[in-house]
């Protein structure tokens, strides 16, 4: 059997997968499973991945409809499955599907605007939950597929080469860190598109934060981010009142996860980096705004959530729609309001409960 999985959408959404494509590989030992990928960073968290026999990566938003349009239908045919990885609720992914022209065309059907975004195109489909993580509802789809209810539910799946460990203990002994060292990592950014950028908790109170667990706890600072947030990690190590803080630059989000591995802690924004901290069994501190946490709570981890739980949360449901906040008095209160006393409140309580600083 042919299978392509379909996983057009970002990094945090592909690693979410990985645990169903494990599952797929198990199954169904002699199948050869492809993977499509749009994002960089998403072919990253596949390339070293054992259960895929091929990568695919295409990037339609850089090539434009005509030549979009002839790599899809150099596709066609030569698959027996596709699989939408979720989530993938756009018509266009749909329409992707359909061209291919597999006979089993695997998918969610979204509760909102699941018609528009031309979701009966698929013929395998199970309902979406609001209740169940995406890594769930991806292995929902295998057992659709299978016919089979699978007992497992296995962790996320990073695939790091000795090369990318190798990297990360050189790094650090550059920066001289220690066995001894108490070291979190911190994330302050998250996606933009589609208004996303409004998860994001200021970079000023991650400045704030550092500097209270600098004081309380000796600690290390690393702050991590991909290529465009840059100018963001500058900010917030300018803020930060110590020398024990260091941005992290890399070439790759291989060597940025590998680094990560010595994090005792991790703090960040609902982000791909929360789910890559994940995958690597770090303890995480999650800030969550309006976001549905049922989706994406840090897998198969220790992990506490920042939030101030408001009454009009989560706001956020998996929609092609920008993320838009409907309050009067204060936009995206659940982020804006959540200080900086609140999350150190947390991120105490998550040191002391495992015992981290020792």
């Amino acid at each position: 059997m042919k299978i392509l999985v379909i996983a057009l959408s970002g990094i945090g959404d592909a690693l979410m997968f990985t645990p169903a494509l494990k599952i797929l590989k198990q199954e169904l030992p002699n199948s050869e499973i492809d993977v499509l990928v749009m994002f960089g960073g998403a072919k990253d968290i596949f390339k070293n991945n054992l259960n895929v026999n091929r990568l695919i990566h295409f990037n339609f938003l850089n090539e434009g409809a005509i030549r979009s349009l002839k790599f899809v239908l150099s596709l066609r045919k030569k698959y027996d499955v596709t699989i939408n990885v979720y989530p993938s609720n756009r018509k266009e992914y749909n329409l992707i599907s359909f061209l291919i022209g597999a006979k089993r065309r695997v998918a969610v059907e979204y509760l909102r605007m699941n018609k528009k975004n031309f979701g009966w195109l698929n013929n395998i489909t199970i309902k979406e939950n609001d209740s169940l993580h995406n890594v769930q509802t991806n292995i929902g789809m295998i057992e659709k597929l299978l016919d089979k209810k699978i007992p497992e539910e296995p962790k996320l799946e990073l695939f790091l080469t000795q090369e990318d460990l190798n990297y990360a203990k050189s790094f650090l002994q550059e920066n001289k860190i220690s066995e001894n060292d108490f070291i979190i990592g911190i994330h302050p950014g998250c996606a933009t598109l589609k208004n996303h950028i409004k998860r994001r908790w200021e970079p000023e109170k991650f400045s704030q934060l550092s500097n209270e667990l600098i004081k309380k706890y000796s600690a290390k600072i690393l702050i991590f981010g991909g290529p465009d947030e840059s100018k963001l990690k500058e900010e917030v190590k300018r803020n930060i009142q110590s020398d024990r803080v260091i941005s992290i630059e890399t070439n790759t989000l291989s060597q940025s996860s590998a680094i990560m591995k010595r994090c005792n802690l991790f703090i960040t924004n609902d982000s791909a980096l929360m789910h890559i901290a994940s995958s690597l069994s770090l303890p995480v501190v999650a800030i969550i705004g309006p976001t549905n946490v049922n989706y994406i709570h840090p897998w198969k981890t220790k992990y506490k959530i920042a939030s101030l739980n408001l009454e009009c949360a989560p706001c956020f449901f998996y929609s092609p729609k920008p993320l838009t906040c409907k309050r009067d008095d204060v936009k995206f209160k659940c982020i804006n309001e959540l200080t900086v006393e609140n999350v150190l409140t947390i991120v105490s309580s998550m040191i002391e409960e495992i015992n981290l600083f020792k």
